[in-house]
């Protein structure tokens, strides 16, 4: 229950001067957000369809090595080929939204002398198979830096959204229903004495 007087009505006008304050920052830094995203969101978008190309060409390679080689031999060349590949994690920041960038220590893709298999003896849709994976395998790696970044903005811009509605829809509307109520109650309390003293006023006269 609040104390329906001038110091209460001074502090709820504060209070919502306060709260079109944080609203106002709030809408500009989503804006700014919603930018970044869309910014960022198409080259990802357009990636990842490139990417589907790309691993559809290279499973197409892989499934006629298969019908050329046998199964075993794709094994053997896939167990040979196997190796470390180092990465590093690097925080980033973009309008205060932290993420982490993936770092290559190395190169993905390798001369077909590095394999560790006897390329003279394997099939050009071997080598051409291999060759399309790590491709793959390296353009994956820009692409997640993308996707994370894109679901980090994406929900920051939500979060800040929410906050936003609460203040819009709730906060706000809760403020000025009680700064009506307080200043009808002074403006009803003020008439009330107005009267009062008009009477008294009267009375005054009168005797």
């Amino acid at each position: 229950m609040i104390n329906p007087n001038r110091t209460t009505l001074l502090q709820l006008k504060e209070k919502v001067r306060a709260v079109g304050e944080s609203l106002a920052i709030l809408q500009a830094r989503r804006q700014a957000l919603v930018a970044e995203l869309l910014k960022t969101a198409r080259p990802f978008l357009r990636s990842r369809q490139a990417l589907r190309l790309r691993y559809a060409e290279a499973l197409d390679e892989l499934a006629t090595t298969r019908a050329l080689e046998g199964g075993p031999v794709v094994g053997a060349m896939a167990e040979v080929t196997r190796r470390e590949f180092p990465v590093a994690l690097v925080e980033r920041n973009i309008l205060g939204v932290r993420y982490r960038e993936i770092q290559a220590n190395a190169t993905v893709r390798r001369p077909v002398e590095e394999r560790n298999y006897d390329f003279y003896r394997s099939t050009a849709h071997a080598e051409e198979a291999s060759d399309r994976f790590e491709q793959l395998a390296e353009a994956m790696l820009p692409l997640a830096v993308f996707e994370h970044k894109v679901k980090r903005l994406g929900e920051e811009t939500i979060r800040l959204s929410r906050k936003t509605r609460v203040l819009e829809e709730r906060v706000a509307p809760r403020l000025r229903r009680e700064i009506r109520q307080v200043a009808m109650y002074i403006a009803e309390r003020e008439r009330e004495e107005y009267f009062r003293l008009k009477r008294f006023k009267q009375r005054e006269n009168q005797g």
